[in-house]
């Protein structure tokens, strides 16, 4: 799995001009989902991001979590995360999981959310969706399950 992470003071999701998610101060997480993920590969990604020290703490250095901050999370599927640009101009997207099994580990990762945060927005798996978001920092981190350690 794949998560770009990004600090918002707020953030939104809307699908044909309607909201269909937010979430205040907290995290906007772009999620992308591969061929060879599972259940544990969901887990391991949330506990990484919800204990992740990336918010100011009261001297200004980056020493709490989400947690610690009583964050709010925005989750939005984004197969683009898969990119593949090595070859042309016209990006593959044969690296993403298939539609079915993303959108299981998607609402997988969202319910793990939901267990640890008071306010979960999400996106709509498959749709069309415009993002806004106010990033303060910015502060912006990019998480792929294959580079993190620890197994799958």
């Amino acid at each position: 799995m794949r998560a770009l992470l990004q600090r918002v003071g707020h953030a939104s999701v809307s699908v044909d001009g309607d909201e269909v998610g937010s979430c205040a101060h907290g995290l906007l997480v772009l999620l992308g989902v591969g061929p060879d993920d599972d259940d544990a590969t969901a887990r391991r990604l949330w506990r990484k991001v919800l204990a992740l020290r990336i918010f100011d703490d009261a001297d200004g250095k980056t020493n709490l979590s989400l947690t610690d901050v009583g964050g709010e999370v925005l989750v939005v599927s984004q197969f683009t995360l898969y990119a593949d640009c090595r070859r042309g101009n016209r990006p593959s997207f044969t690296g993403a999981g298939a539609a079915e099994d993303a959108e299981r580990l998607y609402d997988l990762f969202c319910e793990l959310a939901d267990e640890d945060v008071a306010h979960v927005g999400r996106g709509r798996f498959g749709a069309d969706m415009r993002v806004s978001l106010v990033n303060e920092g910015p502060f912006t981190i990019w998480l792929d399950t294959d580079e993190m350690g620890g197994g799958r």
